[in-house]
């Protein structure tokens, strides 16, 4: 998936764009680091930096490694910190999934209340959208309540025109543009939703990409601002709101499961690399304080140096795992703390909302 090269956080006429890409006020390159890349090759990443710098660094020292180590134990030392953290890692793990499978155990009462919940309110969407069942995957859910979003939106457009208010202080043109606009967005975002599958970061970044809090705005705001509207312009204005605020829940609840999904990916791939990291730091005790152990050098480089330099990559693994999950359920988390029409964003918008 591209980035777009506007990184303006709001469009041209002062409004927020509809894409997610488009409103972050990140470099394109560090959002797709944040959110879209692959989390293994994230964490490969601060592990190459650590790698590097320790050998460019051990080149550089005027006193080799190999003589330190001979009068005291560096080496010791730092993987004993190393073990000591790896294994405090992987009990917070098991604590992560402490958590997340708490959110999943309960009583029968508790149960059948979640279940409820969840009926009553796919039974509301399939009411309004009028089928006779919603769509059971997260995606293809998504995407009904988008398609019927810009159903609605066209719905909306033909009231317009059919009432002709185009000489109402330019009502009519300003609802043409608004219907544009999301029909726009819509028919993006449903083809993105189109291939989703959920456990990967597509449905939530297509999803993000919907920006259903202004539409909501401007819907109302066009509605209010003009009492004696057309019956039926009025009620097109209702029911496009109404679709609009079935998506904000929807996308909440499976931004939620997303969440719970990569807490437990993350809890497995820490685990992963929890064994090799403890396997070296116990190695690199045990064998690599003695001066003797490793000689030689390559590039001008004392193997030792390369060698250290090499564990205490390996061994900080888990930690870089745990950074690049958490940077993007943060990221994600950060950009839809808000349901509805509330729009969370430093950028002074007083002039575009009189």
């Amino acid at each position: 998936m591209g980035f777009d090269d506007e990184n303006d956080a709001e469009s041209d006429g002062g409004e927020p764009s509809d894409t997610m890409r488009e409103r972050a006020s990140e470099h394109r390159v560090k959002l797709w680091l944040l959110l879209y890349a692959n989390r293994w090759a994230v964490a490969a990443v601060p592990l190459l930096f650590v790698f590097g710098s320790l050998v460019v660094l051990g080149a550089i020292d005027p006193v080799p490694l190999q003589s330190v180590v001979a009068s005291s134990d560096p080496i010791e030392t730092v993987f004993q910190a190393l073990l000591t953290a790896t294994i405090t890692g992987v009990t917070l793990v098991v604590s992560i999934n402490s958590l997340v499978l708490s959110q999943e155990l309960g009583p029968l009462g508790d149960q059948r209340q979640r279940m409820s919940g969840a009926m009553e309110f796919r039974r509301d969407v399939e009411d309004d959208l009028s089928v006779t069942a919603a769509p059971p995957e997260p995606s293809a859910f998504l995407r009904a309540l988008v398609v019927a979003v810009s159903d609605r939106a066209e719905a909306l457009g033909d009231a317009v025109s059919a009432n002709d208010l185009s000489g109402e202080d330019e009502l009519g043109p300003r609802i043409d543009d608004y219907v544009a606009g999301l029909r726009g967005n819509a028919s993006e975002v449903s083809d993105e939703l189109e291939e989703g599958q959920f456990g990967t970061f597509d449905v939530l970044f297509a999803a993000l990409d919907f920006n259903y809090s202004w539409k909501i705005y401007q819907a109302r705001r066009l509605r209010n601002e003009h009492e004696d509207l057309p019956d039926a312009v009025s009620e097109a204005f209702d029911e496009l709101v109404n679709v609009l605020t079935y998506f904000g829940p929807a996308r909440e609840h499976f931004k939620t499961l997303y969440f719970q999904w990569e807490l437990i990916n993350l809890s497995r791939a820490m685990m992963y690399a929890a064994v090799p990291s403890l396997v070296v730091s116990t190695a690199a005790i045990l064998y690599i304080d003695d001066p003797g152990t490793i000689t030689g050098t390559v590039f001008g480089v004392g193997n030792v140096v390369w060698t250290v330099s090499a564990a205490v990559a390996v061994a900080v693994f888990p930690f870089t795992i745990l950074i690049s999950f958490i940077l993007r359920i943060a990221t994600a988390a950060k950009r839809t703390l808000s349901i509805g029409p509330f729009i969370l964003r430093s950028e002074n918008r007083s002039e575009n909302l009189d």
